[in-house]
Order: structure tokens, then C-alpha cells, then sequence
């Protein structure tokens, strides 16, 4: 039960229609309490220096705690409600990957924490969020099948 809970949260965010039309070569793994990102760094990510921006960043390191916490909650969908990044390096390209982690978990307060790598595994950015359930149930009609 609980791989085909990952399987659903993975074509979830894949099917997404962010992820299909902005974000096309993202990748993800979901494990108990843990989710990896990957995304294929374009020119499209680029702000004015020509280094992905900082909207990217955040989305790879929220996506990838937000989904560490979901593999956690099995009946609803999480939802973020804080998250603080920290940008240490710039990139251009290549791969970059997010690790996301749960580490923490009430009845309705979650604490994750993501890691973002670029592809020699040196970290660029991380992050710490709070999350908490929703009234959304896990259902097909959320992309959750």
C-alpha cells in the first residue's frame, strides 16, 4: 500500500499543469518521509545574470518537503504554510536536485527540510517549511490515481 501511495503522489506532481508546461524534465522519487526532485536547469529558469532564479530554488526545495510530509499523510493533501531558502550558490546548468525530509510530525503540524544540490553534489540552496492538512481529500479528481 504504501509504494502505490508514492506512485500516486509522483504522477500527481508530474500530471500537474505547472510541471507540464513550465517544468517539463522535472523527475521524483517519494519515499516514507523523504522526496527527491530533479529538474534539467534551461535558459527559460534564467533571471537577468543568467542563472536560474530564485523563484526556481524555492519551488524545487517546497516541492521536495512538501512531498516528504505527503508520503507521511496518507488521506489528504498537505498544504505549506511557511517556508524559509537560503541561496548559497548561483547555477547555470546541468541537473539539480532537490532532497526533501520530514522531520517532524503532529497531528496536524509538519516540519520538513530540503536540500538542493546542483549536479556535482555540491549544495546550493536549502530550506524549512511547516505544513499542515488540509480538507482535501486524496482523490483522482486532484490527479491523486
Amino acid at each position: 500500500m504504501e509504494q502505490a501511495h508514492y506512485n500516486k503522489l509522483e504522477k500527481m506532481y508530474l500530471d500537474a499543469n505547472i510541471q507540464q508546461h513550465i517544468f517539463e524534465t522535472t523527475t521524483v522519487k517519494i519515499s516514507e518521509g523523504q522526496a527527491e526532485i530533479g529538474l534539467t536547469i534551461a535558459e527559460k529558469y534564467y533571471h537577468a545574470l543568467g542563472a536560474i532564479h530564485g523563484s526556481i530554488y524555492f519551488k524545487l526545495l517546497d516541492d521536495a518537503a512538501f512531498f516528504a510530509v505527503n508520503s507521511h499523510v496518507h488521506d489528504v493533501f498537505v498544504l505549506t504554510t511557511s517556508f524559509n531558502i537560503n541561496i548559497i550558490r548561483p547555477v547555470s546548468n546541468g541537473t539539480i536536485k532537490a532532497i526533501g525530509k520530514l522531520r517532524f510530525a503532529s497531528r496536524n503540524l509538519f516540519i520538513a527540510d530540503a536540500t538542493l544540490y546542483n549536479q556535482e553534489g555540491k549544495e546550493i540552496a536549502f530550506g524549512t517549511g511547516q505544513f499542515t492538512k488540509s480538507r482535501i481529500a486524496l482523490t483522482p479528481d486532484i490527479g491523486y490515481r
